[in-house]
């Protein structure tokens, strides 16, 4: 952890822009830095109640940890100075890029005095994060803690195929590899947030101990979900990607890739949840015929090959039931566009109305008549709907 030093007023301000996700780790793991030394920190996120951190702010802070759009919303209000910063760490800086903060980063570093130190963390380096340090650092030093993308040697990794496409063959050998699994808490990783909420309600249903977490949910729900998973009363957290990185959560004895990620870095990041601090752990991967492109991204970037998991999967369900509306693109193909309706065909012909008085004088008027180009008197085609002043005897002159 970086120790700030900088003078602002009475108290010298630190300067931490990080994800949402990695306060909402663990929400109290920023004071427990700082509980033996004398500094106070104030946590700024967006989801939650400004006012106990607008509070924290005006009593003066030494660490500032902060998510870029709250932290730019007080200071649009004025209620929070960035001109003591001295020093400035970017964490995940990554992982911003994906999620589109770089537009918020680029401002806070406009806002914060030229001369101060900053720091980028960072899983990977692509080129826009490079562009990002040659635009704002001066001569930065570069640091390698380990070969980008390397898998860690406590993880034993393992694949199991799905020889169908059809989404509901995953879950089946989920639960079926859980089961014969020992007793342990895991994460599972879906890349869509509705795969989490699916493949979490699948789970409860068959009886597993499951809960999701997303950026769709609500703060106090994830806050909530992650403590009841760190202190063992939940065994199983279905998560987005957005869970894959910042989460410190020890001992998690399983992580299952339901679906092989779409960006390759994500799979390292993925399995990293588990085999922490030396201790040993197990990643899954299932891999069905829709996977294998990516798949072969994720071989290509780690250079390791996952050992074949061998497991008796039952799916004579698949046949027995219909299949799901949650078939992905399958059922999309599947199902007939519907056809458009013309507007003769959506609305019958109206027909004119007819009153009571033009009803009666129509019975007793005498038959009209009309005149044609060749001076032969005939009865008009339609009489119905002929003019009332029409239907009255008519007497023509020779």
């Amino acid at each position: 952890f970086v120790i700030f030093a900088a003078q602002h007023s009475k108290r010298s301000l630190g300067l931490k822009v990080v994800k949402k996700v990695l306060y909402i780790d663990n929400p109290s793991l920023s004071p427990e830095y700082a509980k033996y030394l004398p500094f106070k920190i104030a946590t700024i996120y967006g989801g939650v109640s400004e006012k106990p951190q607008i509070k924290t702010l005006m009593e003066g802070a030494d660490f500032v940890i902060a998510t870029p759009g709250r932290l730019l919303d007080l200071f649009e209000r004025s209620k929070v100075l960035l001109t003591g910063v001295q020093i400035m760490v970017i964490d995940e800086a990554d992982r911003m890029l994906d999620m589109g903060f770089i537009p918020d980063i680029e401002r806070l570093f406009k806002l914060t005095p030229p001369q101060k130190q900053t720091l980028f963390f960072s899983a990977t380096m692509p080129p826009e994060i490079t562009r990002l340090t040659e635009a704002f650092l001066r001569n930065p030093v570069r640091i390698e803690a380990t070969r980008a993308a390397t898998t860690n040697d406590n993880i034993s990794q393992y694949a199991i195929k799905i020889p169908f496409k059809d989404v509901r063959a995953k879950r089946i050998a989920l639960r079926t590899l859980i089961s014969k699994l020992p007793d342990n808490n895991a994460i599972i990783f879906c890349n869509r947030k509705t795969d989490v909420d699916i493949v979490a309600k699948s789970l409860s249903v068959y009886g597993f101990d499951a809960a999701p977490i997303h950026g769709d949910l609500d703060q106090s729900m994830r806050t909530k979900t992650l403590e009841r998973f760190r202190a063992g009363s939940l065994k199983l957290l279905v998560a987005s990607d957005v869970a894959a990185r910042g989460l410190d959560i020890p001992e998690v004895g399983y992580v299952f890739n339901f679906d092989v990620p779409n960006h390759a870095d994500d799979y390292v990041h993925r399995i990293g949840r588990t085999g922490r601090a030396g201790k040993k752990g197990d990643a899954f991967v299932l891999i069905g015929p829709q996977d294998e492109k990516n798949y072969d991204k994720v071989l290509s970037l780690t250079g390791k090959q996952p050992e074949n998991y061998e497991i008796d999967i039952d799916y004579s369900s698949l046949e027995k039931s219909p299949k799901s509306e949650n078939t992905r693109s399958e059922s999309k193909k599947s199902e007939p566009k519907p056809r458009r309706v013309k507007k003769s065909e959506s609305k019958p012909a109206k027909k004119p109305k007819q009153t009571a008085e033009r009803g009666k004088e129509a019975e007793s008027a005498p038959t009209p008549i009309s005149k044609t180009n060749n001076n032969k008197f005939e009865k008009p085609h339609d009489e119905e709907f002929m003019p009332a002043f029409l239907l009255k005897p008519t007497v023509f002159k020779s």
